[in-house]
C-alpha cells in the first residue's frame, strides 16, 4: 500500500474494529475473535462494487472512520448514511480519530435524526439518551442538516452493547431479526 493517507485510514478502521470487539467482548486476551462466524462481530467488510458499503460493519451501524487533520462532519455523516443504505443497515455514523488519543477517545457523530431514531428504539427520553451515553451537541446555524450528536468510542461501545440487548429482547421468542 503505497499512498500514506490510505495506509493512516486503514490502520484506524482496523483499531476501531478491534477496540469495539474487545469492548464487546467479542475477542480473547490476546485480540482474537472468539468465533469468527458470529454476526456480531464487528468487521471490516470488502470493498466490491460501486456502492460503497462503509468502513466497519458493527450491527445495526455502519461507521464510516475517518483519520483527518480537519474534520468535516456534515459530509462525513452524509456519506456514512448513503453507505449504511447500500449495506441494508438501519444506521449510518462517523468514526473521527482525536489527535494523540487513545482509539476510545475517538469521536462518534451521529446526525439528529439517526440519534433520534436510536433514542427512541431504547425508549429513552432525550435527556437520559444524552446523560446516558455522555452526548455532546452541536447545533450549527438554522439548517437541521448540519446538527449533530457526539460522544466518544467507548460511549459508542455501551450504546452498541445496550441497542444489541434491546435487539436481542424484543425479538426473543418471535423468530424475528433483531436489527
Amino acid at each position: 500500500m503505497a499512498n500514506p493517507n490510505k495506509q493512516k485510514g486503514t490502520a484506524w478502521e482496523s483499531r476501531v474494529r478491534d477496540y469495539l470487539n474487545w469492548y464487546l467482548g467479542m475477542t480473547d486476551e490476546y485480540g482474537k475473535v472468539l468465533n469468527p462466524f458470529d454476526g456480531l462481530n464487528v468487521r471490516r467488510p470488502a470493498q466490491e462494487g460501486s456502492r460503497d458499503v462503509g468502513d466497519v460493519h458493527a450491527a445495526p451501524f455502519v461507521l464510516e472512520c475517518k483519520d483527518v487533520a480537519r474534520p468535516t462532519v456534515p459530509s462525513f455523516l452524509r456519506q456514512a448514511e448513503v453507505e449504511a443504505m447500500h449495506a441494508g443497515f438501519p444506521y449510518g455514523v462517523a468514526v473521527v480519530k482525536r489527535r494523540r488519543a487513545n482509539v476510545r477517545a475517538g469521536s462518534v457523530h451521529f446526525t439528529i435524526r439517526t440519534w433520534t431514531r436510536v433514542r427512541l428504539v431504547l425508549g429513552l427520553s432525550s435527556r437520559e439518551c444524552a446523560d446516558l451515553y455522555g452526548f455532546s451537541f452541536s447545533l450549527r446555524g438554522l439548517d437541521t442538516g448540519r446538527w449533530y450528536a457526539t460522544h466518544d468510542l467507548f460511549d459508542f461501545g455501551s450504546l452498541l452493547d445496550d441497542i444489541r440487548i434491546h435487539a436481542r429482547t424484543v425479538t426473543a421468542g418471535t423468530g424475528a431479526q433483531g436489527f
